[in-house]
């Protein structure tokens, strides 16, 4: 069924300006006229910030494949997904890691009914019928099964020996996008265990684009969105904080020690949404806004930075002491 799907699929120009900001433009942008089983969902809370700009503009022309690299949770795989949501592209996904090999993502044999049949991997599909193949944490991939890519990254047919020799060329709606923590030159900073150095022929072949935290008003206009129930001020001192975080994980702050831990965006949205949910404790004497940062990601960290943590949390978010009378 999901194979009948992807070859009724049909594709028009729209508009790209009235797409994505409701202004129309002169600039126009290839989408599918309905979504299907393959297209991620929709997120209505979900912002179009300034790291979107990059990834329209690609999509808008056939062209080199496209390295979105960032800080862990800074939206790079969701930036993918909801710009393909809005076009209604089918995103065929898969997560690098070490023992990643060739196959994994072109396909295999597979015995079905007492048959041999060949099964379509996420590249191939891509590649077929005309899709977004999202390779994520490209820079865990082993180098040299990454460097297999080359040809394909450069336009050229996918061959299949195992099935019979088949000859996928790109499809005109193919789009190949990584993702990944570092620029394909190892981790500098020492942050992400297992990243390695990519080939640079490898790393030739791609458009590379920085996808960084949101701005501060991005993310609190996202928390408006997605948590309106929490007060302004709240959610303002929220982000405040989440920027700090980052700024000790990356070690900015001179004279504080690094953290091993980060404010992701969703980490942020997790803790709004469990200082909500633990708001009845409140009547128990306990703050609901330390007590959901614990949970959404002190306890990941060491006794040292989550300590630091609850200082940071304590000295943005005072609890207010009850006055003495006299």
């Amino acid at each position: 069924m999901e194979i009948k799907e992807l070859k009724q699929l049909s594709s028009a120009q729209v508009d790209a300006g009235a797409l994505f900001s409701g202004k129309k433009s002169s600039k126009l942008i290839t989408a599918y006229h309905k979504p299907n089983s393959y297209t991620p969902d929709l997120d209505p809370h979900y912002i179009f910030h300034e790291s979107s700009r990059d990834i329209i503009v690609w999509f808008m022309h056939k062209s080199d494949p496209l390295y979105l690299f960032g800080p862990t949770g800074s939206g790079k795989t969701s930036l993918v997904k909801q710009v393909a949501a809005k076009l209604n592209y089918p995103v065929f996904e898969i997560t690098g890691h070490s023992r990643l090999e060739y196959p994994d993502m072109i396909g295999h044999l597979s015995v079905e009914k007492g048959n041999m049949q060949y099964r379509y991997g996420p590249l191939a599909l891509a590649m077929k019928y005309g899709g977004v193949f999202l390779l994520n944490e490209i820079d865990l991939l082993d180098p040299s099964t990454a460097a297999g890519l080359n040809t394909m990254l450069d336009g050229a047919p996918l061959c299949i020996p195992e099935n019979d020799g088949e000859l996928i060329k790109p499809h005109p709606n193919f789009r190949f996008i990584a993702t990944a923590n570092t620029n394909g030159a190892s981790d500098e900073h020492g942050l992400y265990q297992g990243a390695l150095r990519q080939n640079l022929a490898f790393m030739d072949r791609f458009w590379l684009s920085e996808v960084p935290y949101p701005e501060k008003k991005t993310e609190e206009l996202l928390l408006e969105k997605a948590y309106p129930d929490l007060p302004q001020a709240i959610r303002t001192k929220m982000v405040e904080l989440a920027s700090e975080v980052r700024q000790l994980f990356i070690g900015a702050q001179q004279g504080m020690d690094r953290i091993e831990v980060t404010f992701s965006t969703r980490t942020l949205l997790r803790w709004a949404d469990l200082t909500l949910r633990f708001q009845p404790l409140a009547a128990q004497g306990i703050q609901p806004i330390n007590y959901a940062l614990d949970r959404s990601l002190g306890f990941r960290a060491s006794t040292a930075s989550r300590a630091v943590l609850h200082e940071l949390s304590q000295r943005i978010f005072p609890v207010s002491k009850p006055s003495k009378e006299k």
